[in-house]
This record gives structure tokens, C-alpha cells and sequence, in this order.
């Protein structure tokens, strides 16, 4: 198994772009979970807490298909650098507003402005993408990405809180922006892997990847993956609360994201055959069934058992997915159509977290996961009605393709 992994990094420069890709990764799971800790310190305050890390999240889905948008047309290194620059300058902002005790106001101002983060996770996976493209290995190299993610998300909360409590109530969101700043960085000097500019692109013409056939299908679809994932979040806490265990609920979600990593790494060694549009669907399905034993848990335990399982399924459809977003966006605009389904995820997090609060206050923890399951449902019904259009995607992309090639050969 480890050598199937090994072998992806035989690609001159592959390790360090992949190295540098995590760091700058950090502050996905950092910075949100960081402002509530510090602001509910700092101002005692969950609800503004709360409501800043939420329009730090909606902000990144609107900025951020624009930024990599940005970067399809003029290159990673530039544009990356910029909008990490203004991303760390915003979020100085936010954290010395919050320190002087400044007006509430100021602190959502910041958290707009920050949100113009690269996606840095695009970005690897374009890199991959330009390597592998048409290899079997392109499949390892997502996996392997879809791991690191897991990781990033099984460390970031536990290491950001951890500065908020144990050094000062700032440390967590500082942390994550020096490690934006320096993986970026790091990130945008290795420039022999860095995507070509294609010259449509890079000369202003063209539309959104938005406009792809069969993307919207998988942006929709992620809105309620999304939901369930913020839905989790927050019924698990609660949960966890009611049953006077507050702090094991971070456990009981590592326990979640373990699952999803285990099954990355498998998945990324197997050879598979048949549609990608099919195994996305698939994938969605199982994914919506085994959401269905949060109804009954009754306990911790048996909440960690029935998030491991649910686990499972997470890594394999994200790699699937990304596999299809290869296959069905031009390669012109492949960092920007990969970010348009972090965008779906992000919407999907800020509906599910807010209706399980919701539902939380109104019925009980347990109800809660009545939210998870039908955001589940939802993702999986939306998979369904657009899993035609998902099959007819790619050679509806190698037909523009080929239509492009000979527009570019026309004379004048």
C-alpha cells in the first residue's frame, strides 16, 4: 500500500508542492473554529462569535472562485501571493479590532475582506493534475490529497483552541495565518510544477467554469454534503453537552474524520473500473445511507461507532468528485471549477450548521440529526435527477474541446 503512494512522488518537485500545500491548508480548520474561541474569550459574546466565523465562511465561497478564477488566467505565484497578502493583512485587522475592544462592525468588516484566501487545495490538485493527467495515479495522487485534508482537519481544531486557552485568546488565529503566509510561500517558488497559462484564458476570453455542463450538478450536491458536515458539527457538541461530556465531542468528530481517512488511504490503492459519474452516485447514496443510525444513537460511543461508519464514505466520493471535476472542466480552468465545489461545501456547512442550532434549541440534541440526514437525502436526490447530465458531461467536454482546437487553427 505505502508504495503505491510512494510512487506518485517520483514526479520531480511533487513532494515539496504537496509539502507546502498542508501547511498553507491549516487555517481551513484553524481560523473559524480560532475566532469563536478568541471572541467568546475576548467579548463573551458566542452568538457575534458565531456570526464572524460565519461571514468569514460565506465570504470565503464568494471570493474565492473569483480569486482561483484569477488564477486560471494569470498564473498561481502571482496570484496566490497577492491574495494571501491582503488575506493575513485583513485578518491583523480582525484580530487587533477584536483586542482593543473595538466596534462590532469592524470585526465583520475584517472578515469579509479575508475571505479572499486562495484555495490552496485546488491548487495542489491542479498541480497533480498537470503531472498525472490520464494516468491511473492522478486517482492515488487525490486520494492522498483527500488524506491530508482529513488530517488537517482532525489537527487544526484541537491545535487552534489549544493556543486560544493555553497562551492568549489571538494565538489560534495568528498561528493559522503564519501558516498560510509561510506554506504559501513555500507553495509559490517551486514554479517548475506550476500549470501552464492557456492563452484563451490568459487573454480575458472565455466564461466561468460555472458554465460547465455537469458542474452545477456537483456543486448543488455538495450544498447538502456540506450540510451534513456542518449539521455534525454542531448536533455532536450538543450531544456530547446533554450528556454532561462537552469536551469529548472534539473525539467523537476526530473519530469521524479517522474513518474518512482510513478510507482514503485504501481507496487510493485500488484500480477501479466503470464511470466516475457512477461511483460519485453511488458514493452519495452510501454516504446518505449510512447517516441514518445517528437517529438511534444513544450514547457517545455509540455515536463515535456510527460517525466512523459514516466516515467511510466521505473520502472516496471527494476523490471521485475531484476526478470528475478533471474530467469534465477544461484544463484551462481546472483550479477554478475545483474551488466552485469548496464553495458548494462551504454554502452547504453555513445552511447545515445554522438549521442544527436551530433545531438543537427547538427539540433536543438528538433532533438534531434529523437535519443531517435530510441534508443527506437532499444530496443524494440532487445527485440522482443530475446523474444524466454527469454522464453526458465529459464528451461534452471533448467535443468543445475539439471545436476549440480547430477555432485556434483557423486562420485569421
Amino acid at each position: 500500500m505505502l508504495s503505491t503512494y510512494r510512487r506518485i512522488f517520483d514526479a520531480p518537485g511533487s513532494l515539496g508542492f504537496s509539502a507546502a500545500g498542508f501547511i498553507s491548508r491549516m487555517p481551513l480548520s484553524m481560523t473559524g473554529i480560532g475566532i469563536v474561541t478568541m471572541l467568546s474569550t475576548l467579548r463573551g459574546d458566542y452568538g457575534l462569535a458565531g456570526a464572524v466565523s460565519a461571514t468569514l465562511a460565506l465570504s470565503s465561497a464568494v471570493l474565492g472562485p473569483q480569486v482561483s478564477r484569477l488564477v486560471d488566467r494569470f498564473g498561481q505565484s502571482r496570484v496566490i501571493l497577492r491574495a494571501t497578502g491582503v488575506t493575513v493583512l485583513a485578518m491583523g485587522a480582525l484580530l487587533l479590532c477584536a483586542r482593543w475592544d473595538a466596534p462590532d462592525w469592524t470585526l465583520f468588516a475584517a472578515a469579509s475582506v479575508a475571505g479572499c484566501m486562495p484555495s490552496m487545495g485546488s491548487l495542489v490538485r491542479a498541480r497533480w493534475a498537470l503531472i498525472y493527467r490520464g494516468s491511473a495515479q492522478l486517482h492515488t495522487a487525490y486520494s492522498f490529497e483527500s488524506v491530508v485534508d482529513e488530517i488537517v482537519f482532525i489537527i487544526g481544531p484541537i491545535l487552534s483552541v489549544g493556543l486560544c486557552t493555553a497562551a492568549f485568546p489571538e494565538a489560534g488565529p495568528l498561528v493559522a495565518m503564519v501558516c498560510l503566509a509561510s506554506g504559501v510561500a513555500l507553495f509559490a517558488v517551486q514554479r517548475g510544477t506550476e500549470p501552464p497559462l492557456h492563452p484563451t484564458v490568459q487573454q480575458g476570453r472565455g466564461t466561468s467554469a460555472i458554465r460547465t455542463p455537469g458542474l452545477w450538478v456537483l456543486v448543488l450536491t455538495f450544498v447538502g454534503v456540506g450540510a451534513v458536515f456542518g449539521s455534525v458539527d454542531v448536533v455532536t457538541v450538543a450531544f456530547a453537552d446533554h450528556l454532561h461530556h462537552k469536551a469529548m465531542s472534539s473525539l467523537v468528530l476526530a473519530v469521524y474524520a479517522l474513518g474518512s481517512c482510513i478510507a482514503g488511504i485504501v481507496f487510493g490503492t485500488l484500480k477501479l473500473h466503470g464511470p466516475l459519474s457512477r461511483r460519485f452516485l453511488v458514493g452519495i447514496i452510501c454516504m446518505t445511507v449510512s447517516m441514518l443510525p445517528l437517529l438511534f444513537v444513544k450514547n457517545l460511543v455509540a455515536l463515535a461507532l456510527a460517525l466512523f461508519v459514516a466516515g467511510l464514505s466521505i473520502s472516496p466520493t471527494m476523490v471521485t468528485t475531484m476526478g470528475l471535476v478533471e474530467r469534465i472542466v477544461p484544463a484551462s480552468k481546472l483550479t477554478e471549477g475545483m474551488t466552485w465545489t469548496t464553495t458548494g461545501l462551504a454554502v452547504g456547512v453555513a445552511l447545515g450548521s445554522s438549521a442544527a442550532g436551530w433545531v438543537v434549541d427547538g427539540a433536543g440534541a438528538s433532533a438534531g440529526f434529523r437535519v443531517t440526514v435530510a441534508a443527506a437525502a437532499l444530496a443524494a436526490v440532487t445527485a440522482f435527477l443530475g446523474a444524466r447530465r454527469l454522464r453526458s458531461a465529459p464528451e461534452q467536454q471533448e467535443r468543445a474541446h475539439v471545436d476549440e482546437q480547430q477555432r485556434q487553427h483557423q486562420p485569421g
